[in-house]
């Protein structure tokens, strides 16, 4: 499987666990696919490229450090928190979605996988009353709806190379979604990660939670 074969380039020093896992993910996700429609179908033959190598493209920017606590809001199926909990299996991660049928999916992958490091709720961002380091999407809304679901969800004290924030996946040109934001912001260019043309206009977008005067 060429695509599979492509997250070993890229993250070349994982565990056989975590290869094992990785191999899992798309039988289980056709299987669930059939049953609760979670992923585009169009997507399927490409699932690893464009739904667990992009959830990836966060371990890009960040290496988490155990004990990292990171919120998934609107993760649909899983992404791209289930990849990243495969990768980083001493964080903790809270995977949120408004759907029911999603949320179910995510519990189920998890439990096939043994991932005793994520959690999963059928809730409205706005009803986790939790703190997190870094809290990671894929582009679920515009920037500024998005933040007021992230209200007083984050922890204080930092303690990765990144101060605490937001970790948010998007592509295209987001100048004018972007330009009243008031925290400091990264733009991380997938395509400086991967050769792949599908992340061409795509980007990791990161928030200095911490930092509120961007001028």
């Amino acid at each position: 499987m060429q695509q599979l074969e492509s997250i070993f380039n890229y993250f070349p020093n994982l565990s056989e666990k975590k290869k094992e896992q990785f191999s899992a993910l798309k039988e289980l996700y056709t299987f669930w696919n059939d049953q609760i429609n979670v992923i585009s179908r169009k997507d399927t033959n490409d699932f690893y490229e464009r739904h667990v190598l992009h959830s990836l493209a966060i371990a890009k920017v960040i290496t988490f450090k155990d004990e990292t606590r990171i919120l998934d809001i609107g993760t649909g199926g899983g992404f791209p928190g289930i990849p990243l909990a495969i990768l980083f299996p001493n964080c903790t991660f809270v995977l949120v979605d408004s759907i029911g049928k999603k949320i179910k999916v995510v519990q189920e992958v998890a439990n096939a996988l043994g991932l005793t490091n994520v959690t999963a709720y059928h809730k409205r961002a706005e009803q986790i009353n939790e703190q997190f380091d870094f809290i990671v999407s894929r582009a679920v809304t515009a920037m500024p709806s998005f933040l007021t679901w992230t209200r007083n969800k984050f922890i204080k004290l930092n303690k990765n190379s990144l101060s605490n924030g937001i970790l948010y996946l998007k592509g295209g040109d987001l100048s004018e979604e972007m330009k009243d934001i008031k925290h400091k912001i990264v733009y991380h260019e997938i395509p400086k990660f991967y050769a792949e043309s599908f992340f061409e206009t795509k980007k990791v977008v990161y928030l200095d939670m911490n930092t509120t005067n961007k001028k």
